[in-house]
């Protein structure tokens, strides 16, 4: 697994979203020399949220290219059919929404079954409560902080006491807190200091094109911290 071993040092993870889709095999390399942590790939079906993305062949298509984990989120109901093909894929982490599936603990027992890490993401409205009896299944909260679907939304502020919330859940377990939607370095350090540990950014990273992209990553890590 190309996945580093579970600790709190901040993690950068720049989101595809935001490439230049015409070169994301480029794109990919420039993040990844530019001092990426991993990289997200977003995974949307146009009925779970409202947009459509990326498929199986994608993830394996960049899989082949990077050394760097791919962490492929998906915002897909139902999921439980295409976690085989991801992982398959390439997937090292692989994240389910506690919204789509009906059986979230089967779905995270067949994501690590599987090889991969598992991640379970939370919308905005959704509470923490709707994870805790999965938590020795998780080795990932991903925590939305905008609404699901499109990239360059605003932060919303009224994540940071669910972060903390689900920082106080985890209690010392080896699982990351990640947070997704509105990140630049002023949220980075908002979500920090709430308990978060991996920071996926979009635009925050790809503006600039690649001669940008070191600086940006270096000016969220210096938010992020120690």
């Amino acid at each position: 697994m190309r996945l580093p071993p579970f600790s709190r040092t901040p993690r950068i993870v720049p989101s595809i979203l935001s490439a230049d889709f015409a070169r994301l095999g480029d794109e990919l390399a420039a993040v990844e020399a530019a001092g990426a942590d991993w990289v997200q790939i977003d995974v949307m079906d146009g009925h779970f949220v409202p947009n459509l993305t990326f498929g199986p062949d994608t993830v394996a298509a960049l899989a082949k290219t990077t050394r760097t984990a791919l962490d492929v989120h998906l915002m897909i109901a139902p999921a439980e059919p295409f976690l085989e093909a991801f992982v398959k894929a390439g997937a090292d982490l692989l994240t389910v929404h506690a919204e789509a599936s009906t059986h979230l603990f089967r779905s995270l027992q067949r994501i690590r079954a599987l090889g991969a890490r598992a991640g379970v993401a939370l919308n905005p409205a959704t509470p923490p409560s709707a994870i805790e009896y999965v938590l020795g299944e998780v080795d990932l909260v991903l925590v939305m902080t905008v609404n699901p679907g499109f990239g360059g939304q605003d932060f919303l502020p009224a994540m940071l006491p669910k972060i903390r919330a689900i920082r106080e859940m985890i209690a010392g377990r080896p699982i990351w807190i990640e947070v997704d939607g509105g990140v630049a370095p002023d949220t980075v350090t908002l979500c920090r200091e709430a308990g978060a540990d991996v920071f996926v950014a979009g635009s925050a990273v790809f503006r600039g094109g690649p001669a940008a992209h070191a600086k940006n990553i270096a000016a969220l890590r210096a938010a992020a911290g120690p």
